[in-house]
């Protein structure tokens, strides 16, 4: 009897899900707190005013975040669930046509009209809507979506990527402030960067570039902002 032994891989597209939601609750939180601190430091506020800004910042950013994924992830399961429903009814009213159907997915995959016809078969009888949801809708387990972890992932993230610009403005005086969050925010970004091009198997200098630009460009234009009312009050 020949045993067939299980080729363990690792893929990265497990990990699309939480790592979306985090990579951009992270990179919200340091940027908009950063950006924010910036803007109320650049009008001349106090360290306590700007304390109280930034961590106000902090919560709002981070129920937002949240309420945001869920909305938004929420609604792909909706029509997810919505495509699988009617799916299930097509299958249960035509199983032969559905078949076609899939054998002709298959053919156009490359496979012969009799392979296709055989693989068509076979998969329907063990799994008649998982066959067709993974190939037909492009449904599966890794890219399905869940609200719930996205909310949870992007309002942690968010909130760990707001303490760090935060942290800086309660260690730091305020006439050195302004030099010093946007450094270690840039910092910051940097690592944010590298370290989810590196998870997502991409380049991590261009991970690092791109969200160090972004960040860069957002906190500039706060700053102006922030000393342009400063200078008019």
């Amino acid at each position: 009897m020949r045993i067939l032994h299980r080729h363990a891989e690792r893929h990265r597209t497990d990990r699309i899900g939480w790592l979306r939601a985090a990579v951009l609750g992270a990179n919200d939180g340091i940027v908009s707190t950063a950006s924010l601190v910036l803007g109320v430091a650049a009008a001349g506020s106090s360290q306590q005013g700007i304390l109280v800004a930034g961590i106000a910042g902090l919560m709002a950013g981070a129920m937002s975040m949240a309420a945001g994924e869920y909305v938004s992830v929420h609604s792909q399961a909706d029509t997810e669930n919505a495509d699988l429903a009617r799916e299930r009814g097509e299958i249960e009213a035509d199983p032969a046509a559905e078949k076609r159907e899939l054998t002709a997915i298959y053919i156009a995959r490359g496979l012969t009209p009799e392979l296709a016809q055989q693989v068509a078969g076979q998969l329907m009888a063990h799994d008649a809507l998982g066959a067709h949801a993974r190939d037909e809708l492009g449904i599966s387990d890794t890219w399905s979506a869940r609200p719930v972890q996205a909310a949870l992932a992007s309002a942690a993230s968010f909130a760990m990527g707001a303490l760090l610009p935060l942290s800086v403005t309660v260690l730091v005086p305020v006439p050195i402030l302004i030099p010093w969050v946007s450094a270690s925010s840039l910092v910051f970004l940097a690592v944010l960067g590298a370290m989810a091009a590196r998870a997502g198997g991409a380049g991590m200098l261009t991970g690092a570039w791109r969200v160090c630009f972004w960040g860069a460009l957002a906190m500039a234009i706060t700053a102006a902002v922030g000393a342009l009312f400063g200078a008019v009050v």
